[in-house]
């Protein structure tokens, strides 16, 4: 047994001593860049389920290393944000004191591991020095007009006392505390995402290596509907009801319209409605629901009809009872939807509660059995000069009617919303604009950045929807840049998501302090080669950072408009139990107590070992021993002068070339597996290599355990780091099974099967099949008409 605490532990000082790892600037080399999701320093550390990716890209890494590129394979931390401010509140402690400490636990159990991390090129969201670039392109963003000021309601958490984007809430809850959501109006800055929503979608097209589960995460959240915006009429008003739809084709079967509980129209109609206390009071109900609470389809639906009011449909000019329901939503379409309850489900379920007529505009296009709602296309019914027309035939057609009468035009709209950008907490960056009442809303001059963030003794939660920077009148109080008068900062500050949407750009220039990035280093190395992280991140973090990348590319500071090439999702490593590791059921395990019993080499291997990279696992200390022996075993191997039998040779070429493949399709475990069977195939033939194939092994095995293989490869006298050589190349002769199985048909019908020679020739393979005991039975008296030879395979000899 191999003493794993004195290997790793000298070469990972030899590393640092000898920076190999430092990434080098010679663009003459191919490159590739492979990039974790950086992590969130939290004050719990890493358990063993965290470094899953980050050793599956250390050993793509090496692997590239070997083969000639220049690798960037850099660590940073996402340290600004909720989670960081909550711990420091739970903690007692200021944010930036507890967020450096974790920093400092964080890198030290990394290290310990052994990755090829150039710490040289850390980044880190909390500093100024990085967040500057972070404002930068904010007030770019404000200068293109894409940043705008909004007085709604948004998402609002009253434990973490903040507002929150869609993208951070989860089933109505938010994301971080689990707390339930409310609905507040609230000041606060908006990015106009959506502008950039059409691109966002067609340009996942451009993307053939993710994986196509992610793009679709990506399509729905995006949610874009082709449709027709139609406009209602009201009796007795100049007002209109301005509606949106992906089934116009169904419009004759409208039987009443709804208007979200917000939809300004409400407030104006008030003087028509005739029993407004109903629905003020069904309104102020309804205030606090969640979008989720409001547009689940198992929930009960509930409204109230708007007395005195009626909308009339413009193709029949038919009038239509209209209410305010929740099941609407302001923030998507007009806020407001024609009902056809005979080809929808929840106007369905509404008109059935109501009383509401029926009444079908859609016939199936073929015989089958309907129930009462009929959803899909069919033929039109009852739908005037448009009855007979197939639904996708009349919905072109309806539309030019709607154009060509000046009663509507086709529309297209999406599910994503504008990105809420305000957040009313300390931990976070500073948004660089000055309020002055003479000038309005004012960017921080450039040469003025970074706006650092005030040190302050408190920066707990203010508990009035502003920030705690609004408290510190000696920050807040400030001169306008325009016009010289008083002034005061914006005291919001920026999502967490703000500096994790770029930060990939900054690890290839993280010294520049005059630009975001060098534009012809970031040519060289964007985009990134291969992005690895949670699924979890598909409609939050991706599609900020892809949104966020298009805008830079579009004002000249980045060269490609995509910032990742190929993506890879991590299955998770859950506890013994089966349950995810988590301190409340007790099942996490510290990965120090795991490399300090087997060591870093075993862990990484084991969790390479242990099941497919994007599945979910159990973690098995069993496993994790199996693998440790492993390791032993190739310790013990005795390197020899002797040449190997060729069992042994002709398994090491195999391994040479699986392994490879294997690490670059990220199929870990199946490499490790073919380690495996090379080590038992060593020692059925004695335990011993040659010194030259043994060198071979120790290549192969060293992306997954780097420091053991050093220490061998030192030990058998090699010149330099193992991570300096070529990775080996594999002889298709030598891998050539020495014998092979030949298949032997008659006549097309498999007889009988050979153990032959490998690459035998067509006229000893023939003989080797005629004196076959059994095929000699089915050639008995019979005439061979022809003989066919496959070398290696397959013998079919065919007969009248």
């Amino acid at each position: 047994m191999y003493d794993h605490r004195n290997i790793e532990t000298k070469w990972q000082k030899k590393w640092q001593d000898s920076h190999v790892y430092r990434v080098g600037e010679d663009q003459a080399k191919p490159k590739y860049y492979i990039l974790d999701m950086f992590p969130y320093p939290s004050g719990t550390g890493l358990h063993v389920g965290h470094p899953k990716g980050y050793i599956a890209t250390d050993i793509f890494a090496r692997l590239k290393m070997m083969q000639g590129f220049n690798v960037l394979h850099p660590m940073g931390f996402d340290a600004f944000g909720l989670p960081a401010e909550n711990y420091a509140l739970q903690n007692k402690m200021h944010p930036k004191t507890a967020t450096d400490a974790n920093i400092v636990t964080y890198k030290r159990q990394l290290e310990i591991l052994g990755f090829t991390y150039d710490w040289e090129r850390e980044i880190n969201t909390t500093d100024p020095e990085y967040y500057k670039w972070t404002q930068w392109a904010f007030l770019k963003m404000f200068e293109a007009g894409l940043v705008f000021e909004s007085y709604e309601p948004i998402n609002w958490c009253p434990s973490c006392q903040t507002g929150l984007a869609n993208e951070d809430v989860e089933d109505g809850k938010c994301e971080r505390c689990g707390a339930l959501i409310e609905q507040k109006p609230m000041r606060q800055w908006v990015i106009k995402i959506t502008d950039y929503a059409e691109r966002l979608l067609n340009d996942l097209d451009k993307l053939p290596d993710w994986e196509e589960s992610i793009k679709e995460m990506q399509r729905n959240w995006i949610g874009k509907s082709e449709g027709a915006e139609i406009d209602f009429s009201i009796t007795g008003s100049d007002l209109k009801i301005k509606v949106f739809t992906t089934r116009v084709d169904t419009i004759f079967g409208c039987t009443y319209v709804v208007l979200a509980p917000e939809n300004e129209l409400v407030e104006k109609l008030k003087p028509q409605i005739k029993n407004w206390s109903q629905v003020a009071e069904y309104i102020a109900m309804v205030k606090n629901k969640t979008n989720l609470e409001r547009t689940d389809l198992n929930k009960d639906k509930t409204g109230v009809k708007l007395e005195g009011l009626k909308a009339i449909n413009p193709f029949n000019e038919t009038e239509v009872d209209v209410f305010v329901a929740d099941y609407v939503l302001n923030s998507y379409g007009t806020g407001a939807v024609m009902a056809v309850p005979a080809h929808d489900e929840r106007d369905f379920e509404f008109a059935q509660k109501y009383g509401i007529s029926i009444k079908k505009s859609i016939a199936p296009s073929s015989p089958e059995a309907i129930g009462d709602c009929y959803t899909v296309d069919g033929i039109l019914v009852g739908s005037g000069e448009f009855t007979g027309l197939d639904s996708a035939s009349a919905r072109l057609k309806m539309m030019e009617w709607l154009e060509k009468n000046n009663c509507g035009n086709r529309k297209i709209n999406y599910k994503l919303q504008d990105w809420v950008f305000s957040r009313q907490r300390y931990w976070g960056e500073p948004i660089p604009i000055i309020h002055c009442d003479k000038c309005g809303a004012v960017p921080v001059p450039y040469e003025q950045l970074p706006l650092t963030l005030p040190e302050v003794k408190s920066y707990e939660p203010s508990g009035t929807g502003e920030s705690p920077l609004a408290t510190i009148s000696e920050w807040v109080n400030t001169t306008c840049p325009k016009c010289g008068g008083p002034a005061k900062r914006e005291t919001n500050t920026m999502p967490q998501w703000a500096g994790s949407s770029w930060y990939y750009l900054r690890y290839i220039d993280p010294k520049n302090s005059e630009a975001l990035v060098d534009k012809q280093k970031e040519k060289y190395w964007s985009p990134v080669d291969f992005y690895v992280g949670g699924a979890e991140h598909a409609t939050r973090h991706l599609i900020y950072a892809r949104f966020w990348h298009k805008f830079l590319f579009d004002i000249g500071a980045v060269n490609y408009e995509e910032p990742f090439r190929k993506l890879k999702t991590v299955g998770l490593i859950i506890g013994e139990d089966g349950r995810k590791m988590s301190k409340r059921w007790g099942n996490v395990i510290n990965p120090d107590e795991v490399v300090a019993k087997y060591g870093a080499d075993a862990l990484r291997l084991y969790e390479m070992f242990m099941s497919p990279f994007s599945d979910a696992s159990a973690w098995n200390t069993n496993g994790l021993i199996g693998v440790r022996k492993f390791l032993d075993r190739v310790y013990n191997i005795s390197v020899v002068a002797e040449n190997d039998s060729p069992a042994v040779v002709n398994v090491l070429h195999k391994t040479i070339k699986k392994v490879a493949d294997d690490i670059l399709d990220f199929k870990f475990n199946t490499a490790v597996s073919a380690m495996m069977i090379l080590v038992n195939t060593v020692y059925d033939q004695g335990g011993k290599m040659n010194q030259a194939n043994y060198a071979l092994l120790l290549q192969i095995l060293a992306p997954f355990a780097p420091h053991l293989s050093e220490e061998l490869w030192a030990n058998i006298g090699a010149k330099g780091s193992i991570f300096t050589t070529v990775y080996p190349a594999y002889n298709p002769e030598l891998m050539k099974d020495a014998m092979v199985t030949v298949v032997v048909s008659v006549n097309g019908k498999v007889r009988a099967s050979l153990n032959l020679t490998a690459g035998i020739s067509e006229t000893e393979a023939m003989t080797a099949a005629l004196e076959n005991d059994v095929i000699r039975k089915w050639l008995e008296e019979k005439e061979i008409v022809k003989k066919i030879f496959v070398p290696d395979k397959l013998i079919n000899i065919v007969i009248k």
